[in-house]
């Protein structure tokens, strides 16, 4: 879940704030209370918009400091709905950083079941946050230690671990993970942090903790899995790990490092969710060939170009890429698989608005679909002075073909013709 590990509690200790400042883990333990529960419960529903007269209605009966801690934590279970679903979101406990940086359900849930088959019984979860990956090892029958270091992050992942009936399967503990022992377990899980007080860190050794005590810890275990940011460079992984970039819908949402019997060491994997569709290569492919646009354009899937896995396309599609730093796949032949969307491609043009805005009008395109890879046109002013009117659709993507401004038009090829390979 990546809660910093190696920052400051936010709990009583800190004394970085005004001494009379509400202190967030008190709040928190009100939240618990048969009162704190009754107003939280009668919170499911509320409107933000209607904060003010909510909150002013409640206080006429309960503590201000109560009133706004569960205001917070209904505002807060309303934004986890997207990653943890109704069900859950509502029941559970969160932090703001613990709802920005908590893996989704259908995420965590995958990669317990890769532990899971791979004969994995326990989990010791270092960095657990708020519990979300604990919550997911325990789904799978996997018992976890759940360790963060902040006093408040720590309780709220306890309360989740009780409130979804997972507690006799989760042990938490507030500690530092470097002193853990995890010799009893069967595999280490690390969420280091990657956000800072200025934001997103991409330097693997400015996580919190580094990259390299992460990468030793697994190193240490029978198995481990270290989570990653999707945009970690290549060359910061180890020999010893599979690296696995992971999408869900078309959206590549993190990065995993497998360690231990059962995962193949440097290779490369791509997993798409929800279909759960992989693609791997023993090691880095080389680069695939350049040549001339054909008849079909096929974009890869965020995972499959974050794994560096475009030349395994180009070579199942029998194609080829039009310009050596694009991720467009090329081919004259039709192909289907659940790493790409196809189009067929219906005109080339060099870059030029009045030719394109011309073109639409002439085919009577009232849905435009922009995409681009190397340009740095914005596709919605683009489609704004497009002027579209007309009843059918195209896609055009904005692009280099051997490094020339370049416009492709086309359709997407769906169904039965596509075919599958």
């Amino acid at each position: 879940m990546g809660r910093v590990n190696a920052l400051a509690p936010t709990g009583p200790s800190d004394a970085s704030g005004p001494s009379d400042a509400p202190d967030p883990l008190a709040a928190f333990l009100a939240l618990r209370t048969p009162e704190g529960a009754g107003l939280l419960a009668g919170l499911r529903s509320y409107d933000p918009a209607t904060e003010l007269a909510t909150a002013t209605r409640l206080r006429r009966s309960h503590p201000a400091a109560l009133v706004s801690a569960a205001l917070g934590q209904a505002r807060l279970r309303q934004r986890a709905v997207a990653k943890f679903g109704a069900e859950d979101a509502h029941r559970m406990f969160f932090t703001p950083n613990g709802v920005e940086q908590a893996t989704r359900t259908s995420v965590a849930g995958y990669r317990a079941r890769r532990f899971a088959g791979a004969g994995v019984r326990s989990v010791a979860d270092l960095c657990c946050g708020i519990g979300g990956d604990a919550i997911a090892l325990a789904r799978a029958g996997i018992s976890v230690l759940a360790v963060d270091r902040d006093p408040l992050t720590a309780e709220v992942a306890r309360a989740n671990a009780v409130a979804l009936g997972l507690d006799a399967l989760i042990e938490v503990r507030c500690a530092d993970v470097t002193e853990i022992d995890t010799a009893p377990y069967d595999a280490v899980f690390v969420d280091p942090a990657r956000r800072g007080g200025r934001g997103r860190i991409f330097d693997p050794e400015a996580y919190s903790p580094p990259l390299s005590w992460a990468t030793e810890a697994a190193l240490k275990a029978p198995r481990a899995a270290l989570k990653i940011a999707p945009g970690v460079p290549h060359e910061a992984i180890g020999p010893q790990a599979e690296a696995e970039w992971i999408s869900d819908g078309g959206d590549v949402k993190e990065a995993v490092l497998w360690f231990g019997e059962g995962f193949e060491a440097g290779s490369y994997r791509a997993t798409l969710l929800p279909s759960g569709a992989t693609l791997s290569a023993p090691a880095a492919l080389p680069a695939p060939p350049v040549g001339p646009v054909g008849r079909y354009l096929y974009e890869p899937d965020g995972a499959v170009i974050r794994a560096h896995l475009v030349a395994a396309v180009v070579e199942r599609c029998r194609g080829r890429l039009f310009d050596e730093m694009i991720a467009y796949v090329t081919s004259d032949e039709l192909y289907d698989s659940p790493y790409t969307a196809g189009y067929e491609i219906t005109d080339q043009l060099p870059f030029n608005i009045k030719r394109l805005k011309a073109l639409l009008r002439e085919r009577k395109v009232g849905v435009l679909t922009v995409k681009k890879r190397g340009s740095a046109v914005e596709p919605e002013e683009l489609r704004r002075k497009m002027k579209l009117q007309g009843p059918n659709a195209a896609t055009v993507f904005l692009t280099r073909v051997a490094d020339a401004p370049t416009m492709l038009i086309g359709r997407p090829v769906t169904g039965p013709e596509a075919g599958h390979r």
